[in-house]
């Protein structure tokens, strides 16, 4: 009886730290990153935890979610490694520069893309089928509209003749509109004046331009 008490206390001293480490993994809570080239904020967040709890997560209990809003392009690549070195699950970034961030910053960590413009034509993944590497996600396929808002300008105003495309070069993407709304001009004989702006405080400059 006294060698049964003994190892039955020999098992208990040493697999209670294994009970416990498998509890501990069990309960592992996952670390979500959330980049955005927004100034703070919105609707889109609360969205996406209501997702994600209809799929059993919930902040807080088995998920945390590091929120960094970078408002423009100049901090994402600070922002981006900062998360990286947070251990992240997962990474979710929004808009085309935020993706190109996080895709600079890790090359093992899974990053799903909200809203990317041209995930294939910005250089982000290899194809949409088959997008390889880390990434995956949503594509709006934005550029192609360029060229249909060319269009629909021209129905409401036939006589139109010059018109001036205004976009953000922070975007890598910026290249692939302008270059749509410069093909579909050439089609519907206008010309298009492309204006490109690092931020908000280019803004003044950029209108006084389209108005000479």
């Amino acid at each position: 009886m006294n060698r049964k008490i003994a190892v039955w206390l020999l098992a208990t001293i040493f697999l209670t730290p294994v009970f416990r480490a498998k509890a501990q993994q069990a309960k592992k809570i996952s670390r979500i990153g959330y980049l955005t080239v927004r100034a703070g904020p919105s609707d889109r967040e609360e969205a996406f935890q209501q997702g994600l709890r209809e799929l059993g997560y919930v902040e807080g209990q088995n998920i945390i979610i590091e929120y960094r809003f970078a408002n423009g392009t100049d901090r994402l690549p600070e922002m981006a490694a900062e998360l990286v070195h947070r251990k992240l699950d997962i990474f979710v970034a929004e808009a085309t520069p935020a993706v190109q961030a996080a895709k600079n910053a890790t090359r093992t960590i899974p990053i799903v893309m909200a809203a990317a413009a041209d995930p294939v034509g910005s250089g982000l993944v290899a194809s949409l089928a088959r997008p390889g590497g880390n990434i995956t996600g949503l594509s709006l396929i934005l550029p192609e509209l360029a060229g249909k808002r060319l269009e629909l300008l021209r129905e409401v105003l036939p006589r139109v003749a010059r018109v001036a495309f205004l976009a953000h070069g922070g975007s890598t993407a910026h290249r692939l509109f302008v270059k749509e709304a410069q093909d579909a001009a050439e089609r519907f004989g206008m010309q298009i004046q492309p204006l490109v702006i690092g931020g908000p405080e280019e803004f003044e400059g950029a209108f006084s331009a389209m108005i000479r």
